[in-house]
């Protein structure tokens, strides 16, 4: 089987999966530790952690897919790479589809954002014609070397033409080949769930706190029809404040005693890390004269 199968099968049943993001592979570890079916290789996340700057398209092609390699050889797990405009245009598509595939992506999602894009959530998006986009997204399926690698298609229309453009948009998206859309940024309960009901293949939402998009729960997204929603920074809003919390306490009282019940234990992270089989590993493989 692989990677790609089980993720398609789930998207397939519209049951909502739940996906978080991870921007590293420890993260990426805790998503697979507490038993999440997949997981999300943000950008954003990508941006704010390995470089600290918002997500305005300054992350490579190289530097994401050194991340999608760390994180696939890190977990078992199926994993969702955002790619975001692609890098350029079909033919550059093409590549990064190979690129990333050969990396470990079991699903690549491309936007039709124009170069530099933006945060899905933020102002001032402008995109490229849609007709390029279907370009691109027929370049990305022709590219991949297997069918199980998913293309996710976006459009982040809602915010600069409306939700029927956006739909519209998605709609020849999947014609051209994508096996899901995600339809970016809806700004109401009506428009979440007009979505799912307009399109045949399976969609892609993303709960972000903060965020255009309302709230809703799985159950409610499955009844809607949504096939995955992601909670693509959770982890690392989460991370921030504790990280700021942790740190804060060490600057204010210059110990960490207040605050101890806020860290995981020295052995919790060797087992999140997986030290055991290294030590295995490593007494498996010692020299008679290194086992005295």
């Amino acid at each position: 089987m692989t990677a790609g199968e089980p993720l398609k099968q789930a998207i397939s049943e519209r049951r909502a999966l739940l996906v978080p993001g991870a921007a590293n592979a420890l993260t990426a570890r805790i998503i697979e530790d507490l038993g999440f079916e997949a997981i999300y290789l943000t950008g954003a996340g990508l941006a704010n952690t390995e470089l600290g700057v918002p997500d305005i398209g300054l992350v490579t092609l190289t530097d994401l897919a050194r991340a999608t390699a760390a994180i696939a050889a890190a977990t078992s797990l199926p994993l969702i790479v955002d790619a975001d405009t692609g890098f350029g245009n079909a033919v550059n598509v093409a590549h990064t589809v190979r690129t990333l595939e050969r990396a470990g992506a079991a699903a690549i999602q491309l936007e039709d954002q124009s170069f530099p894009k933006r945060c899905g959530h933020f102002a001032g998006k402008e995109l490229i014609r849609g007709a390029e986009m279907v370009g691109k997204i027929k370049a990305a399926v022709d590219a991949r070397h297997s069918r199980d690698c998913l293309i996710v298609a976006r459009t982040d229309a809602r915010a600069v033409e409306g939700l029927e453009a956006a739909i519209i948009r998605a709609e020849s998206y999947a014609v051209a080949g994508a096996d899901a859309t995600f339809v970016e940024a809806p700004e109401s309960q009506a428009e979440l769930a007009e979505i799912p009901r307009r399109l045949v293949v399976p969609q892609v939402t993303n709960m972000v706190v903060g965020g255009k998009t309302p709230f809703a729960t799985r159950e409610e997204l499955a009844a809607m029809g949504f096939g995955l929603v992601l909670y693509a920074n959770a982890a690392l809003q989460a991370s921030v404040l504790a990280m700021q919390e942790v740190l804060g306490a060490l600057r204010r009282d210059g110990s960490l005693e207040a605050v101890s019940n806020r860290l995981a234990s020295f052995a919790e992270r060797q087992r999140l890390v997986r030290k055991p089989e290294w030590d295995a590993l490593e007494t498996r493989f010692a020299s008679p004269t290194e086992r005295r």
